[in-house]
């Protein structure tokens, strides 16, 4: 296997340097880019397409509930009709006189008042065969062609518990069709029976479906679309739409159809009511070219710019590797002549690349072939000369080096030693300048908490009192507590305390007091280092304030507050610099103030 490799290997020695990378580009980055790209594209859309058919399937339960709420209160009115003695002895008792009939009529409200009350119920009717000798609206004689009807049958054949959904044709509303609640009541004491009808409200139905992003139906048992997105469909058989003809015996599910002569999504979801022995179904459709055209469309665009991407650099390795190769065979030609004996000739290749860079060499090295040895023995000469300037410079480099571990534990050593003679103040300046030191030194391009920050600022504070005295300089610092966690870039605020010790204070003989405050405000930290010293003359602070966005490192600006400054401004953006303050008379105060999660500008 190995063997078969490399002399496969060898073989391409043979292939030329411009076919070497035409096919280099092709199996290298042709190939690979043209799977990545239809492995993706293909990802996506099906990605898209779940997702839609997902989102779909969510809307339908989500309107399956809303029927589900809405054909509660046609149920519990029909359970109480069964056992209302009202509406039993209503229609079962004999007036004596038309006038107490009238009035029994006139005293039954219920179902006028259920139609009030709740917006779903658009009618509610009762049909009986007793001889009723009126009729009115709520009431009627059921006549041959109600008896004939599928409906009725339907209901007296079914026990009283059993509750039918179909969208029937109601002859006390212009016989126009609604989707009803159809249930037999019965009357055991008088051995009698009827049919009750609660019509819902169509538009209450429609508007269930009237925001959904997709063409969306429900359909009653028979098939008859009772409610739908577009209107026109009301009414409608769903075996009379090609796109939906086998529906009516699909299970809950999501199943691919032909729409409009489209390849098409069909979400089917069952609303079977308590009580009921029939259902509705719920059917939502979308064509998956309305889903994935966004994603089709993206896809061409990303094609026709990995082909156009291809094809440059196609043309360009093209042209480059002819190029090359031509370069190259003017340069073989003139290395065929040095190598018959001639040293006179010149290579006219240009150029600043290595094939230049290569002739180059060649012809100094012709031009300067007579006088080789001279040049050998002064480079020889050179380099001795070299090799002892490098080992002066690495003697004077290790001798300038310090080992800080060295540096630190000499300090130790030095506090311990005035620690134990009993010199406990320089003891304790020593352990702080060295605690400064190593913080300084360790602490690198990493970023540091707030209270590791102000423990900096301590010790820097406490070794300036020990220079001046307790009476010439005193401190307060305050941390919040919910800040200590925050973390900021280093040596962010020790240089606005040295400002506040080294220029704030200069002229203040005593009673110098320098105040570090910090307090989280909403989503910020806020951060105040404020000093009773001289203050800034109001051109000075213009001038301060100018070279904040001064680049330039002039010696006239306060380089350390110009580089906390752009620090600040890098790391968390405009809005977050130094902001300097000098009433009259009262010192310096500089705030600044961070994300209090230490959110990041860049």
């Amino acid at each position: 296997m190995g063997s078969k490799l490399l002399a496969a290997v060898r073989k391409t020695n043979n292939i030329r340097l411009k076919n070497k990378m035409i096919i280099s580009i092709v199996i290298v980055v042709f190939i690979p880019v043209l799977l990545v790209g239809i492995i993706l594209t293909a990802s996506y859309r099906q990605n898209v397409l779940d997702q839609a058919t997902q989102q779909t399937m969510n809307n339908v339960d989500k309107i399956k509930k809303h029927v589900t709420d809405i054909v509660r209160m046609p149920i519990e009115i029909s359970n109480k009709m069964q056992v209302d003695d009202r509406l039993s002895n209503l229609v079962n008792s004999r007036y004596e006189t038309k006038f107490d009939m009238v009035t029994a009529y006139w005293d039954f409200r219920y179902f006028r008042d259920y139609v009030q009350l709740y917006k779903e119920i658009y009618n509610i009717r009762f049909y009986t065969d007793l001889p009723m000798k009126m009729s009115n609206w709520d009431f009627l004689n059921a006549d041959e062609s109600v008896k004939n009807s599928d409906w009725y049958q339907e209901a007296l054949d079914k026990s009283s518990s059993s509750i039918s959904w179909l969208y029937i044709t109601d002859e006390t509303k212009e016989n126009r069709p609604y989707l009803s609640l159809i249930r037999r009541i019965d009357f055991p004491l008088h051995r009698s029976y009827g049919v009750l009808v609660i019509n819902m409200d169509q538009d209450e139905l429609n508007g269930i479906l009237s925001e959904e992003p997709f063409d969306t139906m429900i359909f009653d048992a028979k098939g008859l679309i009772v409610a739908a997105k577009q209107p026109q469909w009301v009414g409608r058989n769903i075996d009379s739409m090609n796109f939906a003809k086998d529906l009516s015996d699909k299970p809950a599910g999501a199943y691919e159809f032909n729409y409009e002569g489209k390849p098409s999504k069909i979400v089917v979801e069952e609303v079977v009511p308590p009580y009921s022995r029939n259902g509705l179904k719920v059917v939502s459709v979308f064509t998956i070219d309305s889903i994935v055209n966004d994603a089709n469309r993206v896809s061409r665009l990303g094609f026709t710019i990995i082909a156009a991407s291809l094809t440059i650099a196609f043309v360009l390795i093209y042209f480059t590797s002819s190029f090359l190769s031509r370069r190259l065979l003017l340069l073989n030609k003139v290395l065929n002549k040095v190598s018959m004996g001639n040293l006179h000739v010149k290579s006219d290749v240009d150029g600043n690349d290595e094939i230049g860079a290569l002739s180059k060499q060649f012809n100094h090295m012709l031009a300067s072939i007579r006088s080789l040895m001279e040049e050998v023995r002064e480079s020889h000469i050179q380099k001795n000369l070299l090799e002892l300037r490098q080992r002066d410079i690495k003697l004077k480099m290790m001798a300038s080096q310090i080992n800080p571990h060295f540096l630190f534990n000499a300090l130790e050593s030095i506090r311990m030693k005035a620690f134990l003679k009993g010199d406990a103040e320089i003891s304790n300046v020593v352990h702080l300048l060295g605690k400064l030191m190593r913080r300084s030194i360790e602490i690198g391009d990493r970023k540091i908490t707030l209270q590791e920050e102000l423990d900096i600022v301590r010790c820097y504070l406490e070794l300036q009192k020990f220079r001046f005295d307790d009476e010439r300089l005193t401190y307060k610092l305050h941390l919040d507590h919910l800040a200590k966690r925050v973390e900021i870039p280093p040596l962010i605020i020790q240089p606005l305390v040295e400002n506040a010790v080294v220029h704030g204070l200069e002229e203040v003989e005593e009673r110098g007091n320098v105040i570090i405050d910090t307090r989280v405000e909403s989503d910020r930290v806020v951060i105040t280092v404020e000093d009773n010293g001289c203050g800034i003359p109001e051109n000075k602070l213009r001038e301060i304030e100018r070279s904040f966005q001064d680049m330039e490192d002039a010696e006239e600006h306060r380089i350390g507050l110009r580089n906390v400054h752009q620090r600040l401004i890098l790391t968390y953006g405009e809005g977050f610099g130094l902001k300097l303050e000098c009433p009259p008379g009262s010192g310096t105060r500089i705030t600044f103030s961070i994300p209090l999660g230490g959110n990041l500008h860049v």
